[in-house]
């Protein structure tokens, strides 16, 4: 089987790469084209009815109902989820962070980068959410505002119960700030539904966009109480990014137009197709390569009851360096990921985010299958990683 090609704006065919990164990701074809739309000025009513459009239909994969919004950010989810931990929390406010994983802890740097008092509870990488020692730990310490929390936590590729949190921040009171920079748009998760008060977002993952647009969504009372929070970032500020998109529909600073016009269009195919519909199509994939991975051998050390649909860890097979298996996969048209921090010395990480399909995933096998005894060889041999 021989790799797809796509092609250059000039015409010429490429071997296609596939992207098993979580994010970017392959996108469609109409989207990577819709970064040549018209050269627009971003003052102009014409860039300002398309961000409306782009926050209305942000709105709506999140699952906001009439009186929710969005604002868009220039910038990765780093950016959106820093906008929203720095702004959400008022003066005297403060955060419990539920730390599972590395973008748990992020949370919490986020936090106390601000100057803003913030309990960190340390479960361990991969351990599940357990949503009564939340309640306690809420119960305990009345000046905590804000419970924060990753959704899809991709240094594990587990998938955190946000409804569950979010209901015990609400019989305490609480505000609810949510990760969903890897998960929203292929899981289950509604901003109405759920009672989620602050929902963090990217274009270049799950929404299959392109990379530098991010976005966060609220009700509009909420972006409208933050005009009483303290100002503890000037880019950065939601309130002052609310007040130009959604009432002088214009941005605040210059954004990335040409991402606006292929963040649209990734937003109409996924509208189109459905969360869900997304969710399953994603999760097939993940099966698929599951199946074939435990067929190699290969260890998954997740239970599979916590696992989300666009991400796996794996284990790294017995004598094979990941610097060896990046470079080969990588020469073969896939790029595969790192594990972090605690999983870096003996995992690897696979996404099936993105336009990829069951004869990517099949390749893939394939060429792992045919690789491993090289890579055994080559790590035997006394080559450096």
């Amino acid at each position: 089987m021989t790799a797809r090609s796509t092609t250059r704006p000039g015409g010429s065919a490429v071997a296609r790469t596939v992207l098993m990164n979580p994010g970017p990701v392959n996108t469609d074809e109409t989207v990577r084209a819709a970064l040549g739309g018209p050269d627009l000025c971003h003052r102009e009513p014409e860039f300002g009815a398309l961000m409306t459009r782009v926050r209305r239909k942000i709105t709506a994969v999140c699952g906001g109902g009439d009186d929710h919004t969005s604002v868009v950010l220039t910038g990765s989810g780093t950016s959106a989820l820093e906008a929203a931990v720095a702004c959400a929390v008022p003066a005297g406010g403060a955060l419990l962070v539920v730390d599972n994983g590395h973008y748990g802890q992020r949370l919490h740097d986020i936090a106390r980068a601000h100057g803003i008092r913030c309990v960190r509870l340390e479960l361990g990488w991969g351990t599940p959410v357990d949503a009564d020692r939340v309640d306690r730990e809420l119960a305990a310490d009345p000046g905590l505002t804000h419970l924060a929390v990753v959704h899809h936590e991709t240094s594990t590729g587990m998938l955190n119960d946000v409804a569950a949190l979010a209901k015990v921040a609400r019989a305490h009171g609480r505000r609810i700030i949510v990760d969903a920079v890897s998960s929203v748009g292929a899981e289950s998760l509604d901003l109405a539904r759920d009672g989620i008060d602050w929902l963090v977002g990217t274009a270049n993952k799950c929404l299959e966009g392109m990379p530098g647009l991010a976005f966060v969504c609220a009700s509009r009372q909420a972006f409208e109480d933050l005009a009483t929070h303290p100002r503890r970032s000037y880019y950065l500020d939601l309130h002052r990014h609310y007040a130009a998109q959604e009432k002088a529909q214009a941005p605040a600073f210059t954004p990335a137009v040409p991402l606006f016009y292929a963040f649209e269009t990734a937003l109409d195919l996924a509208l189109a197709e459905g969360v869900a519909a997304r969710g399953r199509r994603y999760g097939a994939l993940a099966g698929r390569l599951r199946t074939g991975l435990a067929a190699l051998g290969l260890h998954i050390p997740l239970d599979p009851r916590h696992r989300a649909v666009s991400l796996t860890v794996v284990r790294l097979p017995e004598g094979v360096r990941y610097a060896h298996l990046h470079r080969a996969l990588k020469d073969e048209g896939f790029v595969v990921y790192a594990a972090q921090e605690e999983l870096s010395a003996g995992f690897f990480r696979l996404s099936t985010m993105g336009t990829m399909d069951a004869r990517d995933i099949d390749r893939f096998l394939s060429v792992l299958s045919r690789i491993l005894p090289g890579l055994r060889e080559l790590t035997a041999g006394g080559e450096a990683a």
